[in-house]
């Protein structure tokens, strides 16, 4: 199994803001959110939730869908990259090719 580099949307959502020459802390107060929980998503150390999508899409103008599917993608990846949680899979699917 090759392992990929896991990278959490907030590190594309951090580029997207250099890209246009704003400051995570003016899009915070734009958005209305504090500039703590915004930094901890854009660090990847809080997941890009439905609400932070939307407003991201009404600040930014990038379809909320977008945020949410690099998330969900994030999400899946960092699970299987989880081995006692592969394992447990594996035994679940065992069990149940029985059935």
């Amino acid at each position: 199994m090759v392992s990929s580099m896991l990278i959490h949307p907030g590190e594309m959502i951090k580029d997207e803001i250099a890209a246009r020459g704003l400051t995570q802390k003016d899009l915070a107060k734009q958005m209305g959110v504090s500039y703590t929980v915004f930094n901890e998503i854009l660090n990847g150390k809080r997941p890009v939730t439905t609400e932070y999508a939307l407003l991201l899409e009404a600040a930014l103008g990038t379809d909320a869908n977008i945020w949410l599917g690099l998330q969900a993608d994030y999400n899946m990846q960092k699970m299987k990259q989880d081995r006692s949680f592969m394992k447990r899979l594996e035994l679940i699917r065992k069990i149940a090719a029985v059935f």
